[in-house]
């Protein structure tokens, strides 16, 4: 069975783990953003120096790690979104659109290249 992401609930028990701590007082706009950075710095770390097929074979240990950090990333992510109000399904589906049109696929099939430096023939 597919699982589905029910972001209004974790945005409310987000809030309540907040509130029940204490710690809404530290939850503005800032101070989640820097946390999230942290976090997705926690995540790279884990990668750092590995090589490319490493990356793709982590052991036991490191892919817990990996998923540990992604939690964090995301509950930091939702947290913020609910701060600022930002309806984040929304968010996404305009930013998908928006990407949809920087990388049309007949001129980024293939390439890494940055949307600006796409150009048709």
């Amino acid at each position: 069975m597919e699982k589905t992401l029910n972001i209004s609930m974790w945005q409310k028990r987000l809030e309540d783990f907040a509130k029940e701590r204490d710690w809404d007082q530290f939850h503005n706009p800032k101070n989640l953003a820097m946390a999230l950075s942290v976090e997705s710095s926690e995540l790279v770390e884990i990668f750092q120096w590995l090589s490319s097929e490493q990356s793709e074979n982590l052991d036991e240990k490191s892919l817990e790690n990996t998923t540990h950090e992604m939690a964090d990333i995301l509950l930091y992510l939702i947290r913020l979104s609910s701060k600022l109000n930002i309806d984040l399904e929304d968010a996404l589906e305009k930013k998908f659109e928006i990407n949809k049109s920087k990388y049309p696929v007949e001129l980024a099939r293939g390439t890494a290249k940055k949307y600006s430096e796409l150009k048709s023939e």
